[in-house]
């Protein structure tokens, strides 16, 4: 695990994290729900306004994983770090890269003095929810999922 270097995403690294992103998708059984496109994604991430940042997991210059995280608002908590994927390649998994992308986000949060952060996983995702009960994640079985598209 000391070959592995965890740093900030960078304007080069879309093209990388757009397959991990893909290979996420197929994990999670919607592959053909990815529809951004490299340009917007570079745009949201890299444009005058960004709204989403990440990092990621290096191993001899290919990445091997990553965690994206934007800020969102809680009226009644403030401002909290959003996870909205995290994903180490296939091959990589059960090797600790999960553990030091998402230690870099607590790392992350408490840097910019958020209060917490929050994400979702799906129920049939055992290896995540065991992954996440190791830092004792409160789970919210209340809330359903909402959306509109617009």
């Amino acid at each position: 695990m000391n070959d592995i270097a965890i740093r900030r995403a960078e304007k080069k690294d879309c093209a990388r994290l757009l397959e991990l992103i893909h290979e996420l998708a197929v994990y999670e059984k919607a592959p053909n729900e990815v529809t951004v496109t490299q340009e917007h994604f570079e745009e949201s991430g890299f444009g005058e306004k960004p709204v989403w940042w990440a990092f990621v997991a290096v191993l001899e210059k290919e990445i091997i994983g990553f965690a994206l995280y934007y800020i969102r608002y809680s009226t009644w908590k403030g401002q909290r770090m959003y996870l909205e994927d995290i994903l180490v390649t296939e091959k990589m998994r059960g090797k600790g890269v999960g553990k030091l992308l998402f230690d870099r986000l607590i790392e992350e949060a408490k840097e910019k003095k958020l209060n917490a952060i929050a994400w979702q996983v799906l129920e049939w995702n055992e290896p995540a929810i065991n992954f996440y009960k190791k830092y004792n994640a409160s789970f919210d079985g209340e809330w359903v999922n909402c959306g509109i598209p617009v």
